[in-house]
């Protein structure tokens, strides 16, 4: 029993925690960014003022997460973030294809809680920061409402992740609100008052059919003349969760401290949306229906943006222009909302796209006044038009990995954030990055610890593209398509496929390839041919006399004509893959890119793939051989298909696949990572979407690592991930590792990326 007799005050039980790196915000970028720096063996404490983990993407708000891959609409193929936020999206399809936000919840929690590194105080907000020195951080100070708890948090590394900024604001770190003027950056896209100062928030709802009538009483605050809804003509009764975030509201408002006041006009307009639909007799198939869960907190897009020693802008995304300190990159549309959201008669969104993917730069990911405060998330250092593209979930994943990583390197040589900007510590984060999964396009990374760099490597086999069988399917020349191949510079071969044509007719053939090797855009035209087809089944030799001026993808285009299909393969292969011209409205794909004059933004066509179980592959034959699937490729330092497919595969009719790693001398081998295709062209939303699969076709089924003697020091039998970072419990002295590769889970050829090792 406690009793405590009257007194004038209390003060609050106080717990005092010092760490090397404290993370505010449990969103995924601060989730990513927490597991990151705790996996390089740095203390870390994560604060989160919400029950659960994943912010946005949280079962309290359900949006799906995205980034650079743009569900699949765009240009930017094999471009799914990678590291841990690309672990999470792919355990999350293995366990949870359905996507069920509970689960993912669960996943979150499980990654966060499995790192020792990692005190974790949910329901907990900071509310204090203070400061040893005007630039300097010293602590934070967080309440839990829940065990009634104050908190004082001390680091000499702060990383904001809290989508509004609240330590950064009270640290005094410089920001922005609102959009820049055409003329601070040259940004031509800088928006008119009509697409706004901010976007807004958004709260969406989920439904469910009961089997029998439910009838729907709107609340009395419920939004009663639907028609102040301009497209209140497009409501439909199928869409659910993130299919409704065009209910947004808030872009004339302080998106900070007006927040309840937007989430009160949220919940009345969804509210008045539902009672249209139940009870306006326009949605029969409605009748069954009933509510099962709305939104309690909006989803924020925007607030404060804080100012690092570089601003990333809209030139950078459209140019793809490189940066020495490039450490993550991002993909998604140029988006920007108007800002009366849901109330404009103005198009929902306004999303432009870049040919393809592009540099994020370090400079923008601490504050440029606040020495020892990095920034992760949304509220990264960019321009109001960058942001548009910036500031979705897995971009902002993307960028706050790499912050964590630079955490790791600052407690290591104890100096601040800008000190990585020297040189060679710039060169040994990106390496790092990249060893961990991160991707960084247009970089070319040495990693000098990786000893398979001065091994020799040897294979069982490697794998030639020769053909790829026809097995009886068709695929329709109803909108044109391209199949991608990759090739050096030089000439093409010829390369035969089989075409039926349901009369005599013409096939038009367009050899095209990107007008840069960074992105997969097919903008330029190498040739065209024109071949005759005389009714029925016959097969096509394409001999072209164009010379592919560098290494990089070509695409073979048949032009649209519903006269012809062409023969198709189920064989799948790591890197080839088929594209088409059609559209996708979701991303704001009409098939080709048109925009005004002046906008800064390039016109172009989108050849986008199908999503499986679609996405055939051509039958075809190429009498060379494409043979650039070799082992050079597994220490190249890039673990997905860019220019080049850069994986190494084996033969389809070898029956033990293997690499083996060889030195002159025994080496003491701690650590080996691998790197395996899960297919980084799949986007793996984590709600709404439902994958046809648990695990990607291309992925290594099991492997065996063995020593020298043939003996087995490692065996996975269940392998799903992209990366696999094994650590022996004691370092295995051999003159050789021999991977084994036992079956994908798709059939297709068995293959890795990379294989590093570490002494």
């Amino acid at each position: 029993m406690i009793k405590e007799h009257a007194s004038e005050g209390r003060q609050l039980r106080t717990l005092h925690y010092k760490s090397d790196l404290v993370v505010t915000g449990g969103g995924l970028a601060g989730v990513c960014c927490a597991i990151t720096a705790a996996r390089e063996g740095i203390s870390v404490v994560l604060v989160q003022d919400r029950p659960v983990l994943g912010g946005n993407s949280s079962s309290e708000i359900r949006l799906w997460v995205l980034g650079a891959t743009s569900h699949m609409g765009n240009n930017n193929r094999w471009a799914r973030e990678g590291g841990v936020i690309d672990e999470i999206m792919v355990e999350n399809t293995w366990r949870n294809p359905e996507g069920n936000p509970l689960i993912f919840d669960t996943i979150l929690l499980e990654k966060v809680t499995n790192e020792e590194n990692i005190r974790l105080l949910l329901n907990t907000a900071v509310f204090e920061v203070s400061k040893r020195s005007a630039g300097t951080i010293e602590k934070v100070k967080a309440f839990c409402s829940q065990n009634s708890t104050l908190y004082e948090l001390e680091a000499p590394l702060f990383c904001d992740a809290s989508g509004d900024g609240i330590v950064a604001f009270q640290a005094g770190a410089a920001f922005r609100m609102g959009a820049e003027s055409k003329e601070e950056f040259g940004e031509k896209f800088a928006p008119t008052a009509e697409y706004g100062e901010l976007l807004g928030h958004s709260i969406y709802f989920y439904t469910r059919d009961t089997g029998q009538p439910v009838t729907f009483v709107p609340p009395a605050y419920a939004l009663k003349d639907i028609t102040a809804i301009p497209r209140y003509k497009n409501i439909n009764s199928n869409d659910h969760g993130c299919q409704l975030w065009w209910i947004e509201y808030g872009g004339r408002l302080d998106t900070v401290h007006e927040t309840e006041t937007i989430k009160w006009e949220l919940w009345k307009v969804v509210y008045g949306v539902w009672n249209y639909i139940k009870n306006s007799g326009l949605f029969p198939e409605a009748e069954t229906l009933t509510l099962e869960w709305v939104g309690q907190i909006p989803g924020k897009r925007e607030s404060r943006r804080f100012e690092g020693d570089y601003m990333l802008r809209q030139q950078d995304i459209v140019e793809q222009r490189v940066h020495d300190d490039a450490v993550a990159f991002g993909g998604w549309s140029i988006d920007l909302h108007p800002a009366d959201g849901i109330f404009s008669e103005k198009p929902a969104c306004n999303q432009w796209h870049s040919k393809g993917v592009y540099q994020i730069p370090y400079r923008c990911l601490y504050s440029h006044n606040i020495s020892n405060l990095f920034l992760a998330g949304r509220i990264i250092s960019a321009s109001h038009v960058a942001f548009g593209s910036s500031r979705v979930m897995g971009t902002g994943a993307c960028g706050a990995q790499a912050v964590a990583m630079a955490a790791a390197l600052c407690t290591r040589y104890g100096i601040s954030p800008r000190d990585l900007l020297q040189e060679d510590r710039m060169k040994e984060l990106q390496a790092l990055l990249v060893r961990k999964g991160q991707y960084i396009p247009q970089l070319l990374t040495a990693d000098k610890e990786n000893i398979v760099n001065g091994a020799v490597i040897t294979a069982s086999s490697e794998y030639v593209l020769y053909n790829l069988h026809p097995d009886g399917h068709r695929i329709s020349l109803s909108a044109a398509m391209a199949q991608m191949l990759p090739l050096k510079a030089g000439k093409i071969p010829v390369i035969s496929i089989y075409a039926d044509a349901a009369e005599d007719t013409l096939l038009q053939v367009s050899l095209r390839t990107g007008s840069k090797p960074v992105h997969h855009t097919p903008d330029l035209v190498l040739e065209e041919l024109f071949i005759p087809l005389k009714k029925g089944t016959q097969k096509i030799p394409l001999q072209f006399t164009a010379i592919l001026p560098s290494d990089n993808y070509i695409f073979l285009s048949f032009l649209r004509n519903d006269l012809i299909s062409l023969h198709s393969s189920g064989e799948r292969v790591s890197g080839i893959i088929t594209v088409f011209n059609k559209t996708n409205p979701a991303v704001s794909n009409y098939g080709a890119q048109i925009p005004p004059e002046d906008i800064g933004v390039e016109t172009f066509e989108f050849w986008c793939p199908e999503r499986r179980p679609g996405g055939r592959n051509l039958a075809l034959e190429i009498a060379e051989g494409i043979a650039l699937f070799g082992v050079e490729n597994l220490r190249n330092g890039i673990d997905r298909p860019t220019s080049q497919p850069n994986i190494w595969l084996a033969a389809t009719d070898d029956a033990d696949p293997r690499i083996t790693i060889s030195w002159p001398e025994k080496r003491r081998i701690s650590k080996v990572y691998l790197s395996f295709d899960t297919d980084f062209d799949h986007p793996m939303e984590n709600v709404i979407y439902h994958h046809p699969e648990r695990v990607m076709p291309f992925c290594v089924r099991s492997f065996i690592i063995c020593n020298d003697r043939k003996e087995p020091v490692f065996r996975s039998a269940d392998n799903h991930q992209s990366a696999r970072h094994i650590t022996f419990d004691q370092p295995v002295e051999t003159s050789s590792i021999t991977v084994h590769l036992e079956g994908t889970h798709g059939g297709t050829p068995a293959g890795l990326f990379a294989i590093r090792c570490y002494e």
